[in-house]
């Protein structure tokens, strides 16, 4: 399956083959109890030329304790972090991972809200690679040369937590949180403070989206079981949450896979909502929608 979003092994190869210069591959491997664990597994095995992506520090901002455990960073200052890892405008970022592209999409939304539209991400993840017989890597690349990219216009959408309590209730405003189900439904919540999800919302757990290789389904199932979920509602309408604001990026990737565009992210998500004084919670599972 080629889509403008996912690459494939064959479809890497054949990039670095031809441009590799213009190709720069991301590890995004990332543990959320464990913040050190993707640099470690990185420094144990990677794809050759990759470089590790940290996303509680290049693709989070600083947490305060109420914007939850992974906020968005700046902007500017993501848009400059690209840069000085040497993307350049017309640059290939390929970001993989070992969860599924949990982690992957995260950087894949990231870098098109600050405007850069040449990013994929490895269907398969990390497993792909390995299991078409391909090396890994202990090396870690030099430095790029800073790239020229600079933040341009966001190809993507992001509500602040005030546009998502304003929009309780209302019909044209549909909440997708990708956890699973047991934490939407306020059971084992073990990260944090609070067990349940915001009122209203629908629950999708994000590897739903992926075979039972770890590649995304087709477009068109992912179409057909994305429009059972939204009834009514348009995708414009729709807005992903989770968490921490990563795997929301998964049901975002899997939404333009369906061809369903126009979502946008809430980025604090759940350890935002809950961490509000005032916070409106609910708990079990997701009341129907039409």
């Amino acid at each position: 399956m080629k889509t403008q979003h996912l690459i494939t092994v064959h479809e890497l190869q054949e990039q670095l083959a031809n441009n590799p210069s213009k190709v720069l591959i991301c590890d995004c491997r990332y543990d959320l109890v464990d913040s050190a664990l993707g640099l470690r597994a990185y420094e144990a095995g990677h794809i050759p030329g990759a470089i590790y992506l940290n996303l509680g520090k290049v693709l989070s901002g600083s947490s305060n304790g109420t914007n939850g455990r992974h906020p968005l960073p700046s902007p500017d200052r993501l848009a400059s972090d690209l840069a000085a890892l040497g993307v350049n405008t017309d640059t290939l970022i390929v970001a993989y991972d070992s969860a599924g592209a949990s982690y992957a999409a995260r950087l894949w939304w990231c870098a098109r809200w600050v405007g850069h539209a040449n990013v994929v991400v490895l269907d398969g993840a990390m497993d792909a690679w390995v299991q078409a017989g391909q090396p890994l890597s202990k090396e870690t690349p030099s430095a790029r040369a800073a790239g020229n990219f600079k933040r341009g216009e966001s190809l993507t959408k992001h509500v602040p937590y005030a546009d998502v309590r304003a929009g309780l209730g209302r019909t044209n405003r549909l909440i997708i949180d990708g956890r699973p189900e047991d934490r939407f439904e306020g059971l084992n919540e073990t990260l944090d403070p609070k067990a349940g999800h915001i009122p209203g919302s629908l629950s999708r757990f994000s590897k739903k989206n992926l075979d039972a290789n770890s590649r995304f389904k087709s477009p068109e199932v992912l179409k057909a079981e994305f429009l059972t979920l939204l009834g009514i509602h348009s995708p414009d309408q729709v807005v992903a949450s989770c968490g921490s604001g990563v795997s929301a990026c998964h049901l975002l990737l899997a939404m333009e896979l369906a061809g369903l565009k126009g979502a946008a992210l809430y980025g604090g998500s759940w350890s935002e909502w809950c961490a509000q004084p005032d916070a409106l919670i609910e708990t079990g599972p997701a009341k129907s929608k039409s």
